[in-house]
């Protein structure tokens, strides 16, 4: 029995992999010297996957920017608008494809299934593919060549790739198919000239819901795939959930298969109870949750893989994680100043390494042979279960009488309407900004200063209100309608919120990818949530004491704090939510109380907790939508909620995101070029709506012309009525001067806009 890994964390310690990017973007660092600054991560990072004692280690999962952007870069698939002149591309061209210029838009940006990593979405559309290098080459011979390790190569396969990708229809899937298999047909022989045995093809697309038609597809693939690398062997690689058709899928022509033990629900175990497992496959089995931060249950693992070894041969199973370790911090090991209780139940990635190394010595020597290792992991489970932290009795009782608690506003949203309408006497379209102002450098300096206590709580409140008091300012001049405070004391919208309420934690160094070079250093919900003081009030009251225009009181909601934390794992997900709601409540009721008459409760993270199959989406929107209408139920008819959402396909969640029963709803649609828009003439949607207007995770500036074509088309098929005007995001990554060249173009395109419907609605 083996152990083996499925990707490792491309950050590097105390991210670097970022910091060197960020320096090269910026000018700071020549385009050698980051080549060299980024070998070194993932040379290292190879290193420490062969210390930690793993014996299949993946090549080729490192990226400059994103895997999905690799294959579509390396298979030639590059929009025209890019300049793009054939061989292989530069490095401009493909951060233009992920950034933009100030003449191209960048490629359209999603979440990787249900996680908060981010993928840039290929276009397809007439691009003709071609090999423009074989990167998995490049690594496989660098890993053998620098480090002496015989690794795995990884691909993103070809059903995944295409299932993410974008333009072309349907009905075309097969003949793009055909198009691609060449070239993975040439990467593979490649590859196997070079002397790799093995290549890890990553379908995660099978754990969703797939019809026949769908099925038909993959069979061809991989029937295919066979005829064109005969001679090299294929470990088709699932994970995120279980596969519904096993005996379709483990019937492949390939030489193993992964599959998921972790988030499967048990039902990949029983279908090789029901089945059996093919006697001529390897068995990957994602033993280590490749998501979770949690120290394995070892005991629970052992006795997995113990079953497994009762149904496959040992020497045919490889003990893995449930999926890549992208998605988990580097390393625990700078996490001293964490509780100790709390610190000894964490496993990171290279804790995960060892565990994956325990359980594959254990699955060759018996149980024994990891004895110690198993008392401890209890041990710290057990201390972390017992901690005050996870009983409290006011949680308990308040969650307790959830089942009899309304999630109903007091009025119907028309009602509401009508009292808001003669509450805030907005202009036609009116125009506002999703939350976040940009967190200059020395908006950051400060804050490390307090942080430090360099600078007194006293000094940091001053700062913080010259800074809400210039953008106020700024604000009043460009001529929006509807004022945010700027968000200037916020580290990140979730990180924030959980520095505020009883039951969080924060890592000093447990940070993980979003997408590109943002990084996130998500929480950690160990404990029972509760409001101890409220955490937006001051700095909401001083933004509103400066300006007539109303100013927004700015949340997140509980549904996105969920899910862009690492969760407690004794616990269902919904119960955590609703701890989080009821804790908000009482945020939200104290925001109206101290007379912020608009409150936004962002859930950009609503659609990611989807699960993959559909079959599961109707139980989890029940109660992920109740969690958010929890939160803001109780406030008056006059009071009006917003909420935020982006970066996700939304189409097929209308119906819930309508069921939050906000009054307005802000939504991401720039780099999806209004795609969304479609869903609303299929759709009636009738509550206020903001479709974001132009991309802000890009450098460029837009003009008024071409947000003028955004907002005709989704007045098209919204009304002038219900229309909101605003960028896609929050603005806390951008440069000031872009920021108010960007909204002063904004404006113009609304005024533009107000004169044009204005005229149409009184000639109707």
């Amino acid at each position: 029995m083996k152990s083996g890994n499925l990707g490792y964390p491309r950050i590097g310690q105390d991210r670097k992999w970022k910091k060197a990017l960020e320096a090269y973007w910026s000018g700071r660092l020549e385009e050698e010297e980051l080549h060299a600054e980024l070998r070194a991560i993932r040379l290292r990072g190879l290193q420490t996957q062969k210390e930690k004692g793993i014996d299949v280690i993946p090549v080729s999962d490192f990226t400059y920017y994103d895997h999905v952007l690799d294959t579509a870069v390396m298979f030639g698939l590059i929009p025209e608008r890019f300049g793009y002149a054939g061989g292989e591309p530069d490095l401009s061209v493909y951060f233009a494809m992920a950034r933009g210029t100030r003449e191209a838009t960048a490629c359209e940006m999603t979440k990787w299934f249900n996680t908060n990593y981010h993928y840039i979405v290929p276009e397809l559309e007439d691009t003709e593919p071609k090999l423009t290098k074989n990167k998995p080459l490049n690594a496989y011979l660098e890993a053998k060549a620098e480090l002496g390790i015989e690794g795995r190569p990884v691909l993103v396969g070809p059903y995944t790739f295409l299932k993410l990708s974008k333009g072309y229809a349907a009905e075309q899937l097969g003949s793009w198919i055909d198009r691609l298999l060449p070239l993975y047909g040439q990467v593979l022989r490649e590859l196997e000239a070079a002397g790799a045995e093995w290549v890890q093809i990553d379908e995660p697309s099978l754990s969703t819901t797939l019809e026949a038609e769908e099925l038909k597809h993959v069979s061809h693939i991989y029937d295919r795939l066979r005829t064109e690398a005969p001679g090299i062997k294929l470990m088709l690689q699932t994970y995120f959930e279980a596969v519904d058709h096993y005996e379709s899928v483990t019937a492949l022509p390939v030489h193993g298969i992964g599959l998921d033990f972790v988030h499967d629900g048990g039902r990949n175990l029983q279908a090789i109870r029901d089945y059996g497992f093919p006697v001529d496959k390897l068995l990957g089995a994602g033993l280590i949750d490749g998501r979770g931060i949690w120290r394995a249950d070892l005991e629970s693992k052992l006795g997995t893989l113990i079953a497994l070894t009762g149904l496959v041969a040992a020497d045919r199973i490889i003990v893995q994680p449930s999926c890549s370790l992208l998605h988990v911090p580097v390393s625990a090991e700078q996490e001293a100043a964490l509780e100790p209780t709390l610190r000894e139940a964490l496993a990171f990635a290279d804790e995960k390494l060892e565990e994956l190394a325990l359980l594959a010595k254990a699955g060759r020597s018996g149980q024994d042979a990891i004895r110690s290792e198993l008392e401890a992991a209890s041990r710290s489970r057990i201390a972390l279960q017992r901690s005050p932290s996870r009983n409290s009795k006011r949680v308990n009782e308040q969650t307790a009488g959830l089942a009899s608690q309304s999630a109903s506003r007091s009025a119907s949203f028309a009602e509401r309407r009508e009292a808001q309408r003669i509450r805030w006497n907005l202009p036609l379209l009116p125009t506002t900004t999703i939350g976040s102002f940009p967190q200059t450098p020395e908006i950051r300096s400060a804050r490390r200063k307090w942080r430090k206590g360099e600078w007194s709580g006293a000094q940091y409140e001053a700062f913080i209100q010259a800074e809400i008091k210039i953008w106020i300012g700024l604000q009043s001049e460009l001529g929006l309608d509807v004022f945010v405070h700027g968000e200037f004391e916020r580290n990140d919208m979730v990180e924030f919120f959980g520095e505020k309420l009883a039951g969080f934690a924060f890592t000093a160094n447990g940070w993980v990818q979003s997408y590109g070079s943002r990084c996130v250093k998500p929480p950690i919900i160990y404990g029972d949530v509760e409001l101890t003081e409220p955490m937006t009030v001051a700095e909401t009251v001083f933004a509103q004491s400066l300006t007539d225009a109303p100013v927004k009181g700015m949340l997140t909601g509980p549904v996105t704090i969920l899910n862009w934390s690492f969760v407690r794992d004794d616990k269902p997900r919904e119960e955590v939510a609703y701890q989080i709601a009821l804790a908000l409540r009482e945020e939200v009721e104290a925001l109206e109380a101290a007379g912020i008459g608009m409150i936004q409760v962002d859930e950009p993270a609503l659609r990611e907790g989807l699960p993959l199959k559909r079959e599961y989406w109707p139980a989890y929107l029940d109660w992920a939508v109740r969690a958010f209408r929890l939160s803001t139920a109780t406030v008056k008819p006059e009071t009006q909620i917003h909420t935020h959402m982006c970066y996700s396909e939304f189409h097929d969640i209308i119906e819930a995101i309508s069921a939050l029963d906000a009054d307005v709803i802000s939504i991401e649609t720039s780099r999806s070029h209004g795609e969304l828009i479609e869903s609303f003439e299929e759709q009636t949607y009738e509550k206020g709506i903001g479709l974001g207007v132009y991309d802000i995770h890009s450098p460029r500036v837009p003009g008024p012309e071409e947000m003028t074509v955004m907002i005709d088309r989704a007045l098209r098929v919204l009304s002038p009525d219900q229309f909101w005007i605003n960028p896609d995001c929050g603005l806390k990554t951008r440069k000031a001067e872009e920021t108010i060249a960007a909204l002063r173009n904004m404006v113009q395109a609304t005024k533009q806009a107000r004169e044009k419907y204005a005229f149409e609605a009184t000639a109707d």
